[in-house]
């Protein structure tokens, strides 16, 4: 077991991604809101910094938002036309009309965007349960997949790390009340603690700056009347996923996925375990691994500058990064 493990907060905030990024997240991206039937979302732009680049999408984690995506967006400017995705209930989209926070409805909406904005194909992104939503997006509709970039992705496990069993229990009903009383006297601060400690490798790589936007984005999050409820759901649409057999089942659904794919794995993930590294290797037919040591379960935000020259090498040899 490795030190990180060692000292993790038992009582650690159930949620997987801290809501911001790096300093200077944000600089130099465009913000929208888009109206789709039955939902909105609000997506966040990074433009190329050349005119006729492809087309990317960045697709957050459970409690995470298009925010986390904003140093690895910022690395690849040279590259993709990049834009994120505020999942419906997270970020800045609200819930959608329906309440559906299953895995299939938050693939449906990333679908449902690249189909109305004609974006298609672009190298898609995804992080923990945004992985398993570009999953089975790749797998449904490789029309509009160039790529596939999965950073521990969220993928049913036999036997889940100790330290996933608290984020995995959000899908429990009630679960989020009993957790809220027990933590209702936590600060801010001391949540954004908890979660930085969950998600990164080394939490005092986060400057004093980064830790402020942090604990400002988490602050305005926790007011918002379906915080727990999107976040909850989203969970259970999550677990409810990792049930299902046949050619729905996540695993089935990876080993159709027809695009180059590139697998991120953090040796000191506390959320998904590195061991599925070797299993996603062999599931995604033509994939690339790119393993980080020293990396928790946000390697685009702790490593940008690794994870964006794994992606340059995936476009070099798979020579799909041509507009």
């Amino acid at each position: 077991m490795s030190s990180t493990e060692q000292s993790q907060p038992q009582a650690v905030a159930p949620i997987e991604v801290p809501p911001s990024g790096r300093s200077r997240a944000g600089e130099g991206e465009t913000h929208r809101s888009v109206s789709l039937p039955g939902l909105t979302l609000s997506v966040r732009g990074r433009p190329g910094r050349r005119a006729g680049l492809p087309a990317a999408l960045y697709v957050h984690g459970l409690g995470g938002s298009s925010l986390n995506w904003s140093p690895l967006m910022r690395e690849l400017a040279d590259e993709v036309e990049g834009e994120a995705l505020d999942l419906p209930g997270f970020g800045h989209s609200p819930p959608p009309d329906d309440g559906d926070y299953s895995v299939s409805a938050h693939a449906r909406a990333v679908i449902r965007y690249l189909d109305v904005h004609g974006r298609g194909p672009v190298h898609l992104f995804g992080n923990s349960l945004g992985g398993a939503v570009a999953t089975r997006v790749a797998a449904v509709r490789p029309d509009l997949v160039r790529t596939l970039t999965l950073v521990s992705p969220a993928l049913p496990e036999l036997r889940p790390q100790r330290t996933a069993i608290p984020t995995a229990l959000l899908a429990v009903p009630g679960a989020t009340r009993l957790f809220g009383r027990m933590t209702r006297h936590w600060t801010a601060e001391r949540r954004t603690r908890e979660l930085l400690a969950l998600c990164y490798g080394d939490p005092a790589a986060v400057s004093q700056e980064e830790f402020e936007a942090a604990v400002a984005e988490y602050e305005r999050r926790l007011a918002l009347p379906y915080f727990w409820d999107s976040l909850s759901r989203s969970a259970r649409g999550l677990v409810n996923a990792y049930t299902l057999g046949g050619q729905h089942a996540l695993w089935r659904q990876a080993e159709r996925v027809l695009a180059p794919t590139l697998l991120v794995y953090g040796g000191r993930d506390l959320l998904v375990s590195f061991r599925m590294a070797r299993r996603a290797a062999a599931a995604f037919r033509e994939s690339r691994l790119l393993a980080l040591p020293d990396a928790g379960h946000v390697a685009m935000m702790e490593y940008p500058e690794a994870v964006a020259s794994a992606f340059r090498d995936l476009l070099g040899e798979t020579d799909t990064g041509r507009g």
